[in-house]
């Protein structure tokens, strides 16, 4: 049993507040009947149609991730013919949307997935879920302006102030940061440098949450590992080891017993010098001194 707002969103037609909107002009029917928001439905009995079409059940979940191009638009479609990172994908069993986005001239990391719960989850301010940029700027950038991008600039719709910023790289005349934010405003990057009198020459972002970009080319695509999908679930806010890293972890002797491990039954190797035993030799008990009885003498 779901909501009937909820189903569609899973469903991919469209976000939860668009559903609700559908649901509310009265273009959504259940059974042939007009729906209303917040309609408990059974997907395996009902039969659902927005503006006359059916909606099949919830289909498998997709998670997906693409190293954005520049001057490629994050929509679905525009009238200018533009290319859309929906170009780009390839045919899949289910409708993806972008989780957040990236502006026409930015380029890196971008998710995409058909869960609508997670995508609210992940784009929601209260989630604090960080996104790292490398952004490109024009000059040598002086020391005050770092500690000025972390202590907060004044925007047109609020105060922003960055995670973390660290100097990558000098690019001759120019150079590379990392900038770290916990939200994703519009062109929030952007418009913090241009606050603090910098002009942005590239940005590309480089992690969202514990997801990483890595060497995926540009353009390029991949499906998530089960990892990163319960990374991004769980709310994990540092990058996962990279693949083959061994993390070691000290276990115990008696630890390694109780799980089957072999033990080594050798005697601690003894540092040279060390081999000698000594006798400890007791001592008799110490005696208690002897009271000498004081005379009196009487005059």
């Amino acid at each position: 049993m779901v909501r009937i707002q909820k189903f569609i969103s899973d469903a991919g037609v469209a976000a939860r507040r668009k559903a609700e909107e559908l649901v509310a002009e009265g273009r959504v029917t259940v059974n042939g009947e007009t729906a209303t928001i917040g309609q408990i439905i059974d997907p395996s009995k009902d039969r659902v149609m927005v503006d006359g079409t059916g909606i099949r059940k919830m289909p498998k979940r997709i998670y997906l991730m693409m190293n954005k191009p520049r001057e490629v638009l994050c929509t679905a479609a525009d009238a200018r013919g533009r290319r859309t990172v929906f170009d780009l994908l390839p045919e899949l069993p289910a409708k993806v949307h972008s989780v957040g986005r990236l502006d026409f001239m930015s380029e890196g990391l971008l998710l995409f997935t058909n869960d609508g719960d997670l995508t609210r989850k992940l784009t929601h301010p209260s989630g604090g879920l960080e996104r790292v940029y490398e952004v490109k700027l024009q000059g040598p950038v002086r020391d005050w302006v770092l500690g000025k991008l972390v202590s907060g600039v004044q925007l047109d719709d609020g105060f922003a102030k960055a995670v973390r910023v660290s100097r990558l790289r000098m690019a001759q005349t120019n150079e590379w940061l990392s900038v770290t934010l916990a939200e994703g405003r519009y062109r929030e990057v952007r418009r913090m440098m241009e606050a603090v009198g910098y002009n942005v020459l590239k940005l590309r972002r480089v992690r969202f949450g514990p997801v990483e970009l890595g060497d995926l080319k540009i353009g390029g695509f991949r499906y998530l590992t089960d990892e990163e999908v319960m990374a991004l679930q769980t709310g994990r806010a540092t990058p996962l080891p990279k693949p083959g890293t061994v993390v070691k972890k000290h276990v115990s002797e008696q630890k390694k017993k109780s799980l089957g491990w072999a033990v080594s039954t050798k005697e601690p190797r003894q540092p040279r010098g060390r081999g000698k035993t000594t006798t400890a030799v007791a001592r008799a008990p110490r005696q208690p001194r002897a009271t000498q009885a004081r005379k009196t003498q009487k005059v």
